[in-house]
């Protein structure tokens, strides 16, 4: 759940790098009691997320403003719909401008990515995010992977155990190690595994393990490590995911995709905010 304190957070960190001292260049131009009324525009069709991070950056600029947000999270729209409306003071809504877009804009590609994954995996497997988020922006951009209709790994290296190559590689016994940890764990505490052989897939298994990932199989591969696992952990499958690719990987029998593009490399969505005077 995205919390209002998490989104004041960015936006007032993002507020003081755009506008340390004020907006020199609304200052000089626009009067002090102009009024202006904006329209957030869909420059391309996407999948909306940011409805309350546009309201929040607005109304931390001026508390003043009248902000309408006109569509839901998750909701769709098409090229040209107006997403939101604001009014009040110009100067504020001029200053609150490029970081409203900037975010929202970026939640909305997340989302729109997002939900492109999802209608190609099929409704039997789970698309998942990853930690490769933007530093700072991890919240705004995971709740814009549930409005695109995908779910959230582990938040932070704090919330489960997911042992991966670098920490195998420092243990003797994997089996013993992973024992070890769940010994020490309480047992509300998930425990997934990465593997990328099949070799492993068995020590791993009897070390007891929640989920196992796999990573970067071949589909070929996939297909064997489920076999292995035959329904003692959940499987996730990992490295090597695109749109072109999942589709097929969903066929596999994986419980789980973890896809690192729906944060790390999408492309913001093109959104405009066109003022008038009012």
């Amino acid at each position: 759940m995205l919390e209002r304190r998490q989104i004041r957070r960015v936006v007032e960190a993002a507020l003081d790098e755009d506008a340390p001292h004020g907006d020199l260049t609304s200052e000089v131009f626009v009067p002090v009691e102009a009024v202006a009324t904006a329209d957030l525009v869909a420059r391309e069709p996407g999948v909306f997320a940011g409805t309350e991070v546009f309201e929040v950056a607005m109304t931390t600029v001026d508390p003043t403003l009248d902000v309408t947000v006109l569509v839901a999270d998750g909701d769709s729209f098409d090229d040209g719909t107006v997403l939101a409306t604001v009014r009040g003071n110009a100067r504020a809504v001029l200053r609150g401008e490029r970081i409203a877009l900037n975010l929202v804009q970026r939640m909305c590609g997340i989302a729109t990515v997002t939900a492109a994954y999802v209608a190609a995996a099929g409704p039997d497997v789970r698309v998942v995010d990853t930690r490769k988020t933007t530093p700072g922006l991890r919240a705004l951009e995971r709740h814009a992977v549930r409005c695109g209709g995908g779910h959230n790994h582990r938040f932070s290296l704090s919330d489960a155990v997911m042992a991966k190559d670098n920490h195998l590689a420092l243990v003797e016994d994997v089996t013993e190690a992973i024992r070890a940890a769940r010994a020490r764990l309480p047992h509300t505490t998930h425990l997934e595994v990465e593997v990328d052989r099949l070799d492993q897939i068995e020590p791993v298994l009897a070390g007891g393990v929640d989920t196992i990932m796999l990573d970067n199989f071949s589909v070929e591969d996939l297909r064997r490590g489920v076999e292995v696992v035959a329904g003692r952990a959940l499987v996730e499958a990992s490295g090597g995911v695109n749109l072109e690719t999942i589709a097929e990987i969903a066929t596999t029998g994986v419980d789980v995709i973890s896809v690192g593009a729906l944060t790390h490399s999408v492309r913001n969505l093109d959104l405009g905010l066109d003022v008038r005077l009012s």
